[in-house]
């Protein structure tokens, strides 16, 4: 049985996983799960992820949710060039220590950016106070600040002198404020030259490919009423 994977290229984990499947050439059969319709809320999905998030994978009977577990499979069982999490044991840890540290806080501030800058507004018609927004971007820029000194540094890439997952998971985490019209990368050079070399080693039309989706989201119609209440929990928390 073929590698499904389950993705919304709406989610920046799941572009993560996309890029590198692709990337890498492996083979996969796409399963779309559409996130603002709910679908990972299905009993269908659920067989797959009790979880009920994305990405999911299913390797025959084998499935596996969490997106740094899923690039971690996918590199080791299809042998994926070293670079992408390095058998050196300190090379792998500073790219472990990425990963361990984005969960909370650049994930957390892009997502939050993203949503109370654009989809709060444009999609689901509500206001964002504006000194929540104004929190928000600046705790977005303490993380970008954070990014350059603790882990970028003079690097040409956040591990080392090689693209690894951790570049991948950092770069689909900003592209969520860039899509919401955030200067990401605007008054920071070193991280714009760090952007370039990402997308040039990923290739460029993968790198758009991946983004298409999330570049288009300030240009999706409002929600409708049925998906404002599925969302309500969501905005919530988001609004905390």
């Amino acid at each position: 049985m073929s590698l499904e994977l389950y993705l919304d290229l709406l989610s920046q984990p799941c572009r993560a996983v996309y890029i590198f499947a692709k990337k890498n050439g492996i083979p996969f059969e796409l399963r779309t799960v559409d996130l603002l319709k709910g679908q990972q809320h299905s009993n269908a999905f659920a067989q797959v992820n009790p979880l009920k998030k994305v990405p999911a994978l299913k390797d025959g009977d084998f499935t596996l949710a969490e997106s740094v577990a899923i690039l971690l499979y996918l590199s080791r069982k299809y042998k994926a060039p070293d670079h992408w999490y390095p058998q050196d044991l300190q090379a792998c840890a500073r790219v472990d220590e990425y990963l361990a540290w984005q969960h909370t806080a650049l994930r957390s501030s892009c997502t939050r950016a993203m949503w109370q800058k654009m989809l709060f507004p444009v999609f689901l018609g509500e206001q964002v106070p504006p000194e929540m927004l104004a929190s928000t971007l600046a705790e977005l820029d303490r993380c970008l600040q954070l990014l350059e000194d603790k882990f970028l540094k003079d690097q040409d890439f956040l591990a080392g002198p090689h693209i690894s997952v951790a570049d991948l998971v950092a770069i689909t985490e900003l592209m969520h404020p860039v899509s919401a019209g955030c200067q990401v990368f605007k008054s920071r050079p070193k991280l714009a030259a760090w952007h370039k070399r990402v997308e040039a080693a990923v290739g460029e039309d993968l790198f758009q490919e991946a983004h298409a989706a999330v570049m288009k989201a300030k240009d999706m119609p409002p929600a409708d009423t049925a998906t404002k209440e599925r969302l309500k929990p969501l905005a919530q928390f988001l609004l905390k």
